[in-house]
């Protein structure tokens, strides 16, 4: 079985290019924290790249900057190419995207993430609750 779950942040904004038959790809890449950290107390983190395609490589593109969190959860996938240069095989390692969850608002506007409700689908429950207050139930 071939799955990656992988957390973590845009280093860039997405690129997003079309096909020649015109299906949408995107690119971007993920700094992903390692566990453990380095000699100095520091967290180290892997820079993963991330294709994405379709409807939701467009959705990325649109949606996504850099600096954001996202889940993306996908397969990896290793290819190799004849360098244009002729000085032989170059190896590439990437995720196939699935499927990319936003995990943090666009900055100054509307939120992205995918799955959730807008501020003003949630006032339509009811009036908030204040901390010090008890819940009934």
């Amino acid at each position: 079985m071939n799955k990656v779950i992988l957390m973590g942040r845009l280093t860039r904004d997405p690129e997003v290019r079309y096909t020649q038959s015109g299906k949408v790809v995107c690119q971007f890449t993920l700094a992903v924290d390692r566990f453990t950290t380095n000699q100095e107390g520091q967290r180290e983190a892997d820079f993963v790249p991330i294709v994405v395609w379709g409807k939701v490589g467009e959705l990325c593109g649109n949606s996504l900057t850099k600096g954001q969190r996202a889940l993306v959860d996908g397969r990896l996938q290793i290819r190799s190419y004849e360098a244009k240069d002729g000085s032989g095989k170059r190896w590439v390692t990437e995720v196939i995207a699935n499927s990319v969850q936003f995990l943090d608002r666009k900055a100054g506007g509307a939120g992205t993430h995918e799955q959730g409700a807008s501020k003003g689908e949630m006032e339509s429950f009811g009036s908030p609750v204040a901390f010090d207050e008890e819940i009934p139930f």
